[in-house]
């Protein structure tokens, strides 16, 4: 089985790829999806996040409160570094392990969506990597519809690598600017050169 990395800025389409493949009938596990999972209360993550960080980033239903969260560790390195360090390798193994289910199931090709995948090293892991990517204009709208201050927008630039570099280093690259039909045309050209490898 081929397993594909994808990765890319904030807002560059990689929740929307992650549809799109799915559509295609291609598996697909996104590591947001499982950090968000992994904090799920009565979860042994969400324990370790309040014994770090304290029990003022859990609501009264014992939900961790990610906006308040999110605002330290992306205004605190040390904070995001901790976060990371309870995160991180349970992420990685989530992954994994969804990896060897479709190797198992046969899966000719599977994709993993990381959005730090360059800055953890974990290209190594993948057949190729593939980086979403939009103008920086374009970017900033759609952050902006989000709901996103300007404060918030660069904060969380500045912890993740540009997409420039992201994009020198991965074996291809997606356009994600436009309507979604865009993409689906450009992963059938990705994923028709590993048919038959």
């Amino acid at each position: 089985m081929k397993l594909l990395g994808i990765t890319g800025g904030i807002g560059m389409g990689k929740s929307t790829t992650g549809d799109v493949l799915r559509r295609m009938s291609i598996p697909v596990i996104d590591s947001d999806d499982l950090a968000r999972q992994l904090v799920q209360p009565g979860f042994p993550a969400l324990a370790e996040i309040i014994q770090a960080f304290g029990p003022d980033y859990v609501d009264q239903h014992g939900n961790l409160n990610r906006p308040l969260l999110a605002r330290r560790v992306f205004s605190d390195a040390t904070s995001r570094k901790t976060l990371e360090e309870i995160l991180q390798p349970r992420i990685e193994a989530g992954w994994k392990q969804a990896a060897d289910v479709w190797k198992a199931q046969g899966s000719q090709v599977g994709c993993v969506i990381i959005p730090l995948l360059f800055e953890k090293g974990y290209q190594r892991s993948f057949e190729a990597t593939v980086c979403m990517a939009c103008t920086g204009i374009e970017q900033q709208r759609r952050l902006t519809a989000r709901g996103w201050s300007p404060g918030e927008l660069q904060s969380r630039l500045a912890s993740q690598w540009s997409t420039e570099q992201k994009m020198s280093l991965s074996q291809f690259v997606v356009w994600t600017e436009g309507s979604i039909d865009t993409q689906k045309p450009q992963w059938k050209r990705i994923l028709e050169s590993f048919s038959g490898n």
